[in-house]
């Protein structure tokens, strides 16, 4: 029988969905209505996030913002001509979310806690789509909770750091080449762990008009000890030592990479504020993606899957504009490059270049109570490429239509 590592080591390359993906930056929804930038501006408790040194410089006792978003997804994909196969992803609304509370416990320190989504998709090409030896769907979670102290160094300059536990949850289906009357064979592989990392910035804010940030995020490196993985095939491959277990035991590494973001924020007047963020990305931290079966066979080895991410720069720009004491509008762009190279893309994760446009308005409901709410539109470049080892090449299209809002609570 045809030994089918690759076939495996091709479903597992869904996990790499938790790192590019739409690496989902939808942890605040003021924020996310001026582009997502955040690292250069003072916004309170949901500056653990962006850059915790922001966070010692709230003028707040107390403050809590809580929030989330519906990603309304959607990829499509064209088969390398001669061929005019085409076909269209079905995915599962996704539903992120965030949670900030801080308190400044003295006029120079302040701590906090942060509960956020920013990795996770869904993704579902259906059970019969040209491409199902390698993906069917998959569902991806990581929750971030991060405790997070922040000192103001004086009246202009504030520090903070977070410590980040990370729970990470897969799910993900694909085909199998192995046949009967009753169709393919298939595979579900499952998991759930726990990783840990911190983020730390500082904030200056010279003026009254004019501040700046600079945050770093570590690289988190998330370890599966005890995945699981299922097999369905014909039933005389079953307890034959040369053919799959029923089940069987992994263990697999993914590294969530380093950022390093720069802010900048402007008060041009008492009405119109302006922001830019500049963030680096580590993604070549992530070279290979490497599973340990506990219950190897001749067709069922050990799987070594070159990934040769690139670092990458996302671009953005935001604006806030105050109508009045209560309402304020606000706009941003950005520009997101995929780290995934040439003649490594897979449906798993079709990575492409992005461009997010959002738009944003906040209202303010009384002196302690606010309301945020934001729409983002993000679109994928057509992108023609393919995995080279499987020669699945064609045309990718994605694009996402995102609705958020949110509550902020200080006093």
């Amino acid at each position: 029988m045809k030994r089918i590592g690759l076939f495996f080591g091709l479903f597992v390359l869904g996990f790499q969905l938790f790192a590019e993906g739409y690496q989902v930056n939808l942890q605040g929804n003021r924020q996310t209505g001026m582009g997502h930038t955040g690292a250069g501006l003072l916004m309170g408790a949901s500056s653990m996030h962006f850059n915790p040194g922001a966070l010692g410089l709230m003028d707040k006792k107390y403050d809590f913002s809580f929030g989330g978003s519906l990603i309304f997804s959607n990829n499509t994909f064209q088969k390398q001509a001669p061929s005019t196969y085409e076909a269209q992803s079905d995915n599962p609304m996704g539903t992120p979310f965030y949670f900030y509370g801080a308190t400044k416990i003295s006029d120079k320190l302040a701590v906090g806690l942060a509960i956020t989504t920013p990795y996770g998709n869904s993704l579902k090409w259906g059970d019969d789509w040209d491409g199902k030896y390698l993906i069917q769907d998959i569902s991806l979670r990581a929750i971030f909770i991060q405790p997070t102290v922040s000192y103001k160094i004086n009246d202009k300059l504030g520090f903070g750091v977070g410590f980040m536990a990370v729970n990470g949850n897969v799910d993900l289906n694909k085909a199998l080449p192995l046949q009967d009357m009753n169709g393919d064979g298939s595979t579900n592989i499952s998991g759930n762990t726990w990783a840990y990392g911190f983020n730390a910035g500082l904030s200056y804010k010279p003026s009254d008009k004019l501040s700046f940030g600079i945050s770093y995020r570590s690289e988190v490196k998330v370890k599966l000890d005890e995945g699981e993985a299922t097999f369905n095939v014909p039933k005389d491959l079953y307890d034959d030592e040369t053919s799959f277990p029923a089940k069987t035991k992994f263990k697999a590494e993914l590294p969530m990479p380093n950022n390093i973001t720069f802010g900048v924020g402007y008060q041009i007047n008492d009405k119109l504020l302006l922001a830019a963020d500049l963030q680096y990305v580590g993604w070549s931290a992530y070279e290979s993606l490497d599973f340990d079966f506990e219950n190897n066979t001749p067709i069922l080895e050990d799987s070594q899957n070159q990934r040769d991410f690139e670092n990458t720069m996302v671009y953005r720009l935001g604006a806030e504009y105050a109508m009045n004491e209560k309402f304020q509008f606000r706009a941003g762009i950005y520009y997101d490059t995929t780290p995934i190279p040439e003649d490594l893309l897979t449906p798993e994760t079709p990575g492409t270049d992005k461009i997010g446009m959002s738009l944003g308005c906040g209202y303010q409901i009384n002196d302690k109570l606010s309301l945020d709410a934001s729409l983002l539109y993000i679109h994928g470049t057509k992108r023609e490429d393919g995995y080279a080892p499987t020669n699945f090449y064609g045309t990718y299209y994605s694009n996402a239509v995102i609705p958020g809002i949110g509550l902020n609570y200080s006093f």
